[in-house]
């Protein structure tokens, strides 16, 4: 039995979606009164450990989405539950989607290295997803204004962006194929590096990029609202990929997609 965590969420619905033809596939969230659904659905509360064991029974393949949405010790001590409950309930396989490794400048990054080693030093076989940063993600950072600007500090910086999809396809894959994967390391970022001006570019000519500095970037998310983890998370983001670190592109996403990866900026655009 193959489950998937998070199959609520933006990357979690996408791999249930690829499952659900799948015999002998569930999917885990946590109010399965909301989640409408083609395959079975299990109560899988990363914040009440005590549905975690009894979620996992009967579980070969986990397919454990992260859950990053919070400050580095929430997320630690959910992961940390979880890998703790799929021990005990007997899962075999840990197949985890983490962080893409030139996001270790990325200000949540720990979490995703901390799962990491809990998984090498579990009794259960581990295959880690590092995924590179979603195009969606940045065409959120980047988005054209109503007057045809996209102001964000991402300087002449460049990300190795892939789309959502991708990951989801490359995700069921492994889980499907768990066995072969066991104990591997797969590196899935985009073949082509998009930044602010190949955004406005495919926008068309009535957008223009402005680079803005961190500091306009951190006041202006600040005021929006934003939870005050998340304003670091975000003006973070901006940083390493105006610095040029997020930019490295290759790694095995075609061979695991068996073709060609969707456009970067296709995805950012739809």
């Amino acid at each position: 039995m193959i489950l998937v965590t998070g199959a609520s969420g933006s990357l979690g619905s996408l791999i249930a979606e690829r499952l659900s033809g799948h015999d002998d596939t569930v999917i885990g969230t946590r109010d399965p009164r909301r989640l409408r659904a083609e395959l079975p659905v299990r109560r899988v509360d990363f914040d009440d450990p005590g549905t975690l064991v009894t979620g996992f029974e009967g579980v070969e393949v986990l397919l454990l989405v992260s859950a990053g949405y919070g400050e580095d010790d929430t997320v630690i001590a959910r992961h940390g539950a979880a890998l703790d409950a799929a021990e005990k309930a007997g899962v075999g396989h840990v197949v985890y989607t983490s962080l893409t490794a030139d996001g270790d400048h990325l200000p949540y990054a720990l979490p995703h290295r901390w799962t990491e080693r809990r998984l090498r030093e579990s009794t259960m076989d581990w295959t880690i997803l590092r995924n590179g940063l979603y195009a969606e993600l940045l065409a959120g950072l980047a988005a054209p204004s109503a007057d045809g600007r996209i102001t964000a500090p991402l300087g002449e910086g460049r990300l190795a962006a892939v789309a959502r999809a991708d990951l989801a396809d490359a995700a069921a894959r492994v889980a499907v194929e768990a066995s072969v994967h066991a104990g591997r390391i797969h590196e899935l970022v985009g073949e082509h590096a998009i930044g602010g001006a190949d955004l406005a570019r495919a926008h068309g000519p009535h957008v223009a990029y402005e680079p803005e500095t961190l500091a306009a970037a951190r006041a202006r998310i600040a005021a929006s609202g934003a939870e005050p983890f998340q304003v670091p998370m975000v003006v973070g983001t901006y940083s390493a990929i105006a610095a040029g670190f997020m930019s490295r592109t290759g790694g095995d996403l075609r061979r695991l997609l068996g073709r060609a990866p969707r456009s970067a900026l296709a995805a950012a655009l739809a």
